[in-house]
């Protein structure tokens, strides 16, 4: 009789974390090999990047030279979907001409709820990838009651569904990705662990145990979401499991599912992706963007490579005792100070040290607009909440809804103590808390790093409920540093709201924004950070006009990894599917036309789907969903219930918005000149 108790998912005390090797000294986690074709994965190996075709698979010549793209971008393995049989049958012609033409990049056959496809697949190519929740299982989106019996019941219709396929990789040599969607749970694992990471982890186990049961080992594991904050911690969750139920060390695969296009997409990845990779999880990454896949791989690897020389950074203090659960957001205990902490939403703080504030214009770049007539100020949904001029004060009264940071010297020639608060250094902060009229008697903020840390700052900031801590690190292994600093906060008891603050140079492309959305977004998905701070400190010799420019792009970017994290939504959000294979209309064109209607819409999800392969399940996070099921057809959903069927697609974006207007969500844009 199978034991469908839930598991003890506590950490252990001999490893604060288990889930991963170290929480402060980067080390990548141990797994085994697993062979595919040519290009072997696991930890005794570079982390692989990947990416899928959009190309229709029956187009052979076609997925061929794009896989040739991809393959030439940097793709060391190539997903081709095969939703069919014929499809299936076709991959053998795309896989000669690729060897033919001198190509040898493995490749793998994406399947979904096609057994006898995949049993094909995996006779030609080197991976076959299933998903649980729809091989061999159900998704009717119905709530079932299932008792023990019944559930061991349907476990043994889907070992016999399943067990084919296992032999015929192993006849093969092929290796096999068992890969988990938050999105497409079936409705047996939802009736008996919801919706939730726990749920995911236990879809890919019972299928892994099958895998072990006929001595089959070849298996990559993902855990894939469109919410990075679950996505991690179904990964993490993953490995403990592994761990303690005595399996074998598989590789992962990384992937953001449905991350989107352009900035957003680049740094929800990011926020997911390089989480998991800073604790030394993850063999091989797909970031899944709503672009051409050429497009996906250098991303991947930019992500990758910030751990190629990461284990030689400076040492950090180990953690004995940790106080946070990784397998479930839980924002660390706050008291408020002014608007920070407490219930309050992430602030951003925008850097203008660089940048003299004398013009009104100048505060546009986030998000901050001066009307002379009507002489107002008006503020978009990226409208910064402090700003930072160091030591050129600004030289007009900035609005209402932005407060102004100087340094501590400066602030004490401005005679203003209810708009403007000043920046202390740790050892200034120490020296001057004895004298209450030195400071501001409502908001100061405190810098300090790891290195500041001692018993005398911790029995200040007990005693100070005005003081805002600002951390950062010049360590490049920075997020495990900033890290223990919110833990030695913890551990004390220390409820003082937190700003984390990162330096980075204004980077070309894509680093600046995957880098900043891992360094603070992996903070935030753990609940640790009350605002985020993108520091211009190390900016070239530029132009105003470029300063500007770049504060605009740094404002932007810090709310995007607020929303990423699920910790403040300030603008609409568009969980789109990378396309493939299966996409029934131009996914960028698309994406774009509903982007362009309905971008004003704060804190609005919606899901944009090529197929009903990524349909209802993929977008489980979005509020509304586009979906392609047939030419020039469209479904239109409210959550995962279909309310429109077969909408033209001529008219589908018109009638999306009718049903947020049925909704009472719709607001029409505001023109701001």
């Amino acid at each position: 009789m199978l034991d469908f108790a839930t598991p003890s998912i506590i950490p252990s005390a001999d490893n604060p974390a288990s889930y991963c090797n170290s929480l402060t000294e980067y080390s990548r986690r141990k797994t085994i090999t697993v062979p595919i074709g040519s290009v072997p994965l696991g930890s005794d190996y570079p982390i692989r990047v990947q990416s899928m075709t959009t190309v229709d698979t029956m187009d052979t010549r076609g997925s061929v030279e794009q896989t040739i793209r991809m393959i030439e971008a940097g793709c060391e393995y190539i997903r081709i979907t095969a939703p069919s049989v014929k499809e299936a049958q076709n991959l053998e012609n795309i896989r000669k001409e690729l060897r033919a033409r001198g190509y040898d990049t493995p490749l793998v056959a994406d399947i979904h709820f096609t057994p006898n496809a995949a049993e094909l697949a995996a006779r030609i190519v080197e991976k076959v990838r299933i998903n649980p929740g729809n091989y061999a299982d159900r998704k009717r989106f119905e709530v079932i009651d299932y008792t023990d019996a019944s559930y061991a019941a349907e476990l043994e219709r889907i070992r016999d569904k399943f067990r084919p396929l296992i032999r015929i990789c192993k006849e093969y040599g092929t290796a096999m990705r068992i890969g988990t969607n938050h999105g497409s749970l079936s409705d047996r694992i939802l009736s008996r662990y919801g919706d939730t990471p726990l749920g995911m982890v236990e879809s890919a186990l019972e299928f892994l145990r099958i895998c072990e049961d006929e001595k089959y080992y070849r298996i990559v594991l993902s855990m894939k979401s469109s919410n990075p904050q679950v996505m991690v911690e179904a990964y993490r969750l993953l490995v403990h499991r592994l761990d303690a139920e005595g399996l074998k060390p598989y590789p992962l695969h990384l992937g953001v599912t449905e991350a989107g296009e352009a900035e957003d997409g680049r740094i929800k990845s990011a926020v997911g992706i390089g989480t998991l990779l800073e604790d030394g999880l993850g063999d091989t990454v797909r970031v899944s963007l709503t672009e051409d896949p050429e497009l996906e791989a250098p991303v991947a690897q930019a992500l990758i490579d910030r751990y190629t020389k990461r284990a030689e950074h400076a040492p950090i203090p180990a953690i004995s005792q940790y106080p946070i659960d990784p397998f479930q957001y839980t924002r660390r205990k706050s008291h408020e100070v002014a608007n920070f902490g407490g219930i309050n939403v992430p602030r951003v703080i925008a850097d203008y040290a660089q940048i003299p504030v004398t013009e009104h214009e100048q505060l546009r770049s986030i998000g901050h607009f001066y009307l002379p007539v009507p002489d107002k100020w008006r503020m978009n949904d990226l409208g910064a909440d402090y700003l930072y001029t160091g030591s050129r004060p600004a030289s007009f009264m900035l609005p209402n809804g932005l407060k102004e940071i100087l340094d501590y010297e400066t602030w004490l020639t401005t005679g203003d103590p209810v708009h403007k608060f000043p920046l202390l250094s740790t050892a200034a902060y120490l020296n001057l808390r004895q004298k209450p009229e030195a400071l501001n008697p409502t908001l100061n903020f405190v810098e300090t790093r790891l290195g500041d840390w001692s018993e005398e700052l911790a029995v200040a900031l007990a005693a100070d409920l005005n003081v805002v801590l600002v951390v950062r690190t010049e360590n490049p292994h920075a997020l495990a540093e900033l890290r223990r600093l919110y833990v030695h906060l913890i551990n004390h008891d220390l409820t003082c709201p937190v700003v984390t603050l990162r330096s980075f140079p204004d980077r070309q492309g894509d680093m600046l924004q995957l880098y900043a959305a891992t360094d603070l977004g992996g903070l935030l998905v753990d609940g640790l950070g009350d605002g985020v701070w993108l520091a211009t400190d190390l900016l070239p010799d530029l132009s105003v006009e470029e300063r500007l420019a770049t504060a605009s792009r740094y404002n932007s970017i810090a709310f995007g990894i607020l929303q990423a994290a699920r910790t403040r939504m300030s603008k609409t959000e568009y969980i789109s599917c990378p396309s493939c294979g299966r996409t029934l209309f131009d996914l960028q064109e698309t994406t774009a036309m509903i982007r362009k209607r309905t971008d004003h819409l704060k804190g609005i999800k919606i899901g944009i789907m090529g197929c009903i392969v990524n349909g209802p399940g993929e977008m489980a996070d979005a509020d509304y969903g586009y979906v392609g099921i047939g030419k020039d057809k469209i479904s239109l959903y409210r959550g995962q219930q279909v309310v429109k069927k077969s909408v033209h697609a001529d008219h589908a974006v018109d009638e999306l918005i009718e049903l947020i207007k049925e909704d009472g969500r719709w607001n029409e844009p505001e023109a701001i000149d």
